[in-house]
């Protein structure tokens, strides 16, 4: 590999390593930046909108500061830049580091932020360390940021100064940035809670005992019998699967249930990835499985595994299929958003893709999938009126089953009868538009008042203090819909 800095011992070093080699396998030129240009940015999103405010914000106060502040999106798609140095400015205007050029490590190799968007975590890139010598006057370190609640990666936080400068404090301010980017973006997301930070959890499950997707319906629609049947057929002629589709379908319960289908004596061994920073830890504690007999494995939302992971990870399965003999399949599995967010490296080991479609693609499916809900957590059916199950069916699940059994837990914990007025606001509200807290609350309390049985409009106007013509402008304007109580 000509010029690649040597391989120290500190993980850092084995990321530029590697980051060097795909940069070469990608081609990437040693002597020429030649980013590709978009042009068609995305400036109306929650994180440009929060991102551009902490930027601004930051930027106030490193004015006559040579650093540029730049946000880009989650594939190295530069948004915005900001800098007081106008030095600065025209010289990264030669490497085409502005708004409008993706600086992704497949276009212009290793740098700070196409690094940290591969590997997902915090990188400094200095000097010679650039894969490309143009790039070697530069230091940028760069942060991801991901989306608060549903952990998707949004882009990244990026710093670049001159190489020449000191770059101690460089990923501190980049880390406060993407801190306070993801905090502002969680404040103005309607109020939802923050995902959990990833674990990293490793299941592995013996046949007699639950595994993944145990105690799940599959008797279901046409749409998830069909998907169900040729992930099924894929994984008995030994192909790898993919299953893609929206967060909360059921991508992962459907491809467990194919395996038990297809190898009903078989352990299931499922793995979540985990921080990015736990990632060498994750590695040994489920890849000694690979290609066991007997056992297979289920890897969750890989594109949100860092680059270098998902290059190990393909290794040891290439090896795992070179033991094996052949009359041997290699039972594995894999979920992602999509087809395109799988990494460069598992991509080609997928044999067939299996779609799964959102909930509201289904709506066969929403009422089993509530009953079921409900007999889980109270060992025996429960009775959902009418009323709700009117609601039930009408919601559009943005969150899908997984939000759907969520809503159904909750109030099934609480009633034995599940009503219209067991249900949260937002299962009756078709608003589209981010709501305020103000508007949250308020949408909230007239939900409240509307859903109680046997009260009149008239009523629940004297009690919410607006007169009954503004209710129902208000219901208008969050799009309630409140099917009339009934059993």
């Amino acid at each position: 590999m000509p010029g690649a800095p040597a391989a120290g011992p500190t993980l850092l070093a084995e990321r530029l390593v590697a980051s060097w080699q795909r940069s070469e396998d990608y081609g990437v030129p040693l002597d020429a930046i030649e980013p590709s240009f978009v042009g068609t940015l995305n400036d109306e999103s929650l994180f440009f909108e929060c991102g551009r405010e902490v930027l601004t914000g930051l930027h106030q106060t490193l004015v006559n500061e040579p650093v540029s502040l730049m946000l880009t999106d989650a594939d190295g798609l530069v948004l915005n830049r900001l800098s007081g140095d106008t030095a600065l400015l025209r010289a990264l205007d030669k490497v085409h580091l502005a708004p409008g050029f993706a600086y992704a490590e497949r276009t212009v190799g290793t740098n700070g932020l196409g690094l940290a968007i591969a590997d997902r975590v915090p990188t400094v890139v200095r000097a010679e360390e650039h894969y490309a010598i143009s790039l070697c006057t530069y230091t940028c370190a760069a942060v991801p940021v991901l989306d608060p609640v549903s952990g998707r990666l949004e882009g990244c936080v990026n710093l670049t100064t001159w190489s020449a400068q000191s770059s101690e404090l460089l990923l501190a301010l980049a880390q406060s940035a993407a801190s306070n980017t993801s905090a502002l973006m969680l404040a103005r997301s309607r109020g939802q809670r923050p995902r959990p930070a990833q674990r990293g959890e490793v299941f592995r499950v013996e046949t007699p005992r639950l595994e993944p997707g145990s105690g799940t319906l599959s008797s279901l629609g046409p749409a998830w019998t069909d998907a169900l049947g040729r992930a099924g057929a894929a994984i008995g002629a030994g192909r790898i699967v993919a299953a893609v589709g929206e967060e909360g379908t059921g991508r992962a319960t459907l491809l467990a249930q194919a395996l038990r289908q297809e190898l009903p004596r078989e352990r299931i061994l499922a793995a979540s990835p985990p921080a990015p920073q736990d990632s060498e830890a994750w590695i040994g504690l489920w890849t000694p499985e690979l290609g066991k007999p007997d056992t297979g494995i289920l890897v969750r939302d890989v594109d949100r595994l860092p680059a270098w992971v998902a290059e190990h990870i393909r290794d040891l399965v290439l090896q795992a299929r070179v033991r094996s003999t052949p009359d041997e399949h290699l039972p594995f599995c894999v979920t992602a958003s999509s087809f395109d967010a799988i990494p460069a490296a598992l991509a080609p080991l997928v044999g067939t893709v299996v779609s799964v479609p959102p909930l509201r693609e289904r709506p066969e499916d929403v009422m089993p999938l509530a009953h079921h809900a409900a007999s889980r957590v109270r060992g025996r059916g429960v009775t959902i009126t009418r009323s709700a199950e009117t609601a039930l069916r009408g919601c559009g699940w943005p969150g899908n089953a997984r939000q759907l059994i969520e809503v159904v837990t909750q109030a099934a914990r609480r009633t034995d009868t599940l009503d219209v007025r067991h249900l949260p606001a937002d299962v009756l509200s078709g608003s589209s538009h981010r709501l305020t807290r103000i508007e949250a609350f308020e949408r909230d309390e007239i939900v409240r008042v509307i859903t109680r049985p046997g009260i009149s409009m008239q009523e629940a106007a004297e009690e919410l203090g607006m007169s009954r013509a503004t209710v129902y402008r208000k219901l208008a304007q969050y799009d309630i819909h409140v099917p009339r109580s009934q059993s």
